[in-house]
C-alpha cells in the first residue's frame, strides 16, 4: 500500500522548499484553502453533534482542559530543566505543544475517512477547547500574573482568533442547518475536502522548509524534543480517551491532537504576550519537525496503539 497522496503533496512542498524552487501559493489562495478546511471540519462536527445527545459532554470537556494543562506542564518542565532553555522560551514552546495543530487534525480526519473509521462528533469541539489552557498557562509560566499582561488582547486572540472562530462558526452552522440544509454547499466543503487539504499541505511543506535552518542555532536537544514528545503525548492522549470512553476513531484523533503542536493560535498569542521569546524556536520545532513526523509516521502509529489498547476482543 502506497503513501496517501495528500502526504505526497506535503513531501513535494518540503522538497521544493529545500531546493529553493520557485513554488509558493499566493497568500489569497492559502487563506481561502485554510478557511474552507476549518469551516468543513467544524460543519462536519456540527452535523454529527446535532444527531446525538449531549450526555457526558461536561466530563469530556473537563478532561480535555486537564489534558491541555498537563501536556503544557510536562513540556515546560522538560524544556526548562532538561533542555535548560530560559523561562520565556520554555513557556512559549510549551504553549505550542500543549495546544494543537488544526492542520494535523485535518490530515487525521482524512486518514480515518480513508480507512472507514468513525469517530465521535465532539472531537472538533475538543480541538477548539485544547487551544485555550495551553496558551493561558504558557503566559502564566512565562511571566506570572502581572498588571501589564495584555489579557484583553490575549483573550481576543484565543477566543476570537481566525482559526477558533471559523471552527466554532462551522460547528454552529453544521448543528443548525444539518446535513440536508448543507447539501447546496457540500460539493465545496465536503466533496473537495481531500483535494483542498492536499493543496494546504503543499504550502505547509514549503513553510516547513523555510524553518529547517532554525535548529542550526539550538543544537540537538530541540530536534530530539520535537521528535520524542509527539508519541509520548499521544500515549497520554490515549489514556484520556480511555477515561472518556471514546471509540477507536475518537481515541486516534485525541491522541493526534495531544501529539500535535500549534503553529497558528499559539504563535500569535505568544507574540503578543511573551515578545521576548524566540518565535523561530517554537515554529521550527512545531512546523519543521513535529508536523511532518505526525503526518508521515505518527498518525498510523497512533492508530495501531489505539486499536491495541482500546479495541476489545470480539
Amino acid at each position: 500500500m502506497g503513501l496517501d497522496p495528500i502526504v505526497l503533496f506535503f513531501a513535494l512542498g518540503l522538497g521544493a522548499g529545500i531546493l529553493k524552487a520557485d513554488l509558493r501559493l499566493p497568500p489569497a489562495i492559502y487563506e481561502f484553502v485554510s478557511t474552507v478546511l476549518l469551516l468543513s471540519i467544524g460543519m462536519k462536527g456540527g452535523i454529527e453533534l446535532a444527531r446525538q445527545p449531549a450526555d457526558g459532554l461536561a466530563l469530556d470537556l473537563l478532561l480535555t482542559l486537564i489534558l491541555g494543562i498537563l501536556l503544557t506542564f510536562i513540556a515546560f518542565f522538560i524544556l526548562r530543566y532538561v533542555g535548560r532553555l530560559d523561562r520565556s522560551n520554555s513557556a512559549a514552546v510549551a504553549a505550542h505543544y500543549g495546544s494543537v495543530s488544526i492542520g494535523t487534525f485535518a490530515v487525521a480526519v482524512a486518514f480515518l475517512a480513508g480507512a472507514g473509521i468513525s469517530y465521535e462528533p465532539t472531537l472538533p469541539l475538543l480541538l477548539v477547547l485544547l487551544e485555550i489552557p495551553a496558551i493561558v498557562l504558557g503566559i502564566l509560566l512565562a511571566r506570572g500574573v502581572k498588571a501589564g499582561t495584555p489579557w484583553g488582547e490575549i483573550a481576543h486572540e484565543v477566543l476570537l482568533g481566525r482559526s477558533v472562530l471559523l471552527l466554532l462558526g462551522g460547528l454552529a452552522i453544521g448543528w443548525a442547518a444539518g446535513a440536508e440544509g448543507l447539501e447546496p454547499v457540500a460539493p465545496l466543503f465536503f466533496d473537495l475536502f481531500k483535494g483542498i487539504l492536499a493543496v494546504f499541505l503543499l504550502e505547509m511543506g514549503l513553510i516547513a522548509a523555510d524553518h529547517l535552518g532554525g535548529f542550526r542555532k539550538h543544537g540537538l536537544f530541540m530536534g530530539a524534543f520535537a521528535l520524542l514528545i509527539p508519541p509520548a503525548f499521544a500515549m497520554i492522549g490515549l489514556g484520556f480517551a480511555a477515561l472518556m470512553e471514546l471509540s477507536v476513531g475518537g481515541a486516534i484523533l485525541l491522541a493526534t491532537l495531544a501529539a500535535s503542536a500549534s503553529y497558528i493560535a499559539a504563535p500569535a498569542a505568544m507574540r503578543s504576550a511573551v515578545p521576548e521569546a524566540n518565535p523561530a524556536l517554537s515554529l521550527t520545532a512545531a512546523l519543521a519537525i513535529t508536523f511532518p513526523f505526525n503526518i508521515l509516521v505518527g498518525i498510523p502509529l497512533y492508530q495501531q496503539a489505539a486499536e491495541w489498547l482500546l479495541r476489545t476482543p470480539s
